[in-house]
């Protein structure tokens, strides 16, 4: 199958998102890798990594957000270079994953779920029903993601990854977009913090 591929640009300007006419993963999963020692499962992400100035790599549904490392390396110069790479890998056949992400990511909640009161219980689901349905779309739009990562005692802690890690406008968005929103959804939420936000 011809892949097509075409670069779309983040609110990071150290990021670019690629995106192909054809899914990498299931709906709803995604992978960051802040270096290579990360991308263990990904031999894709090794490969994008050979690339001196490729400093993270976040891979969704049906796109690839490339993180660089020189801010003096314009994009206009690395665009082509790396589409061209990501068309023949993919076409190729070549292997995204070696173990499929959704299966570990699901291993991975369960493991640091706890054992959160009922009342927590449905307090997370709610904020995450919202983070789904709301703010993941929107952040996906930017070559990023966003995850739950728990709730206890009114904070909300969430995990930002792709172009989200280490862009400047980040935080404003966290604290004025989605603390917001979530306040007002879900009273029980007093504030809500990022891990991956280089700040």
């Amino acid at each position: 199958m011809s892949v097509s591929i075409y670069a779309e640009a983040s609110p990071n300007p150290e990021s670019m998102k690629f995106v192909l006419n054809q899914n990498l993963l299931v709906d709803g999963v995604s992978v960051d890798y802040p270096n290579l020692e990360a991308a263990a499962n990904s031999p894709l992400a090794q490969e994008l990594f050979n690339f001196d100035y490729v400093g993270r790599v976040f891979i969704a549904q049906n796109f690839v957000t490339i993180t660089k490392t020189q801010p003096d390396l314009g994009w206009t110069q690395l665009i082509p270079e790396l589409r061209q790479f990501l068309k023949g890998y993919v076409e190729a056949g070549g292997p995204i994953f070696t173990v499929d992400p959704a299966a570990e990511q699901k291993a991975a909640q369960a493991a640091t779920a706890g054992d959160p009161t009922q009342q927590e219980g449905q307090i997370a689901q709610k904020v995450i029903d919202l983070l789904d349905n709301y703010v993941r779309p929107a952040v996906e739009q930017d070559g990023g993601n966003i995850t739950f990562k728990s709730y206890h005692e009114g904070v909300v802690t969430v995990n930002l990854q792709g172009s989200c890690s280490g862009c400047p406008s980040a935080t404003v968005t966290l604290k004025s977009g989605i603390e917001n929103l979530l306040k007002r959804m879900v009273p029980e939420v007093q504030s809500v913090v990022a891990e991956g936000v280089l700040v």
